[in-house]
């Protein structure tokens, strides 16, 4: 390969690794041509945008960029492909769901990078998986700070109903 396209290579890398909040360094060898299609399909349909990088090339793109991927030098061996998401946790559950529909053990965790936080191993998809994502804690805050104002509100209609209809018994009483 030239320098001019290594080069080039290296930039569109930088490009990216500036642009995505979340990066999943993955092993994908031993998957046959069938296998791998079915992934980046899913991968397309699901947002998650995949790439098959040298490991030289993105590790200069990784020194070039401001974010720290130093952790995840040691991961740079063997096959690797990238998973580019904006949401933390979709990689992961992409990960898992694939291996479980085909039955597989690849794609296979090497690392991932998620909102300025290194993860190192296979071992660590399960914490990924599990990692809530920005819209899911955002609702559940709004959930909560809204579930007091909803118990008030229903108290207050509940007790009116039981105010009036004490008030009418007892107005009926004295008559």
């Amino acid at each position: 390969m030239r320098i001019k396209n290594k080069q080039l290579i290296v930039d569109e890398l930088k490009t990216k690794l500036e642009s995505a909040p979340v990066l999943y360094i993955t092993d994908i060898s031993g998957l046959n041509a069938v296998q791998t299609s079915n992934l980046r399909r899913i991968c397309f349909t699901t947002g998650v945008k995949m790439q098959v990088v040298k490991n030289t090339l993105l590790k200069r793109a990784m020194n070039e960029v401001d974010n720290n991927y130093e952790e995840l030098y040691d991961v740079l061996k063997g096959n690797t492909s990238l998973m580019f998401s904006d949401t933390g946790n979709l990689p992961a559950k992409l990960i898992k769901d694939y291996t479980k529909k085909f039955k597989t053990t690849k794609p296979l965790l090497k690392g991932a990078y998620v909102e300025s936080t290194c993860y190192v191993g296979e071992n660590q998809l399960d914490f990924l998986f599990n990692i809530k994502s920005k819209d899911e804690l955002l609702g559940g805050i709004i959930s909560l700070l809204q579930s007091p104002a909803k118990n008030v509100v229903s108290a207050l209609q509940s007790g009116g109903g039981k105010l009036a209809g004490i008030i009418k018994t007892l107005s009926e009483r004295a008559e």
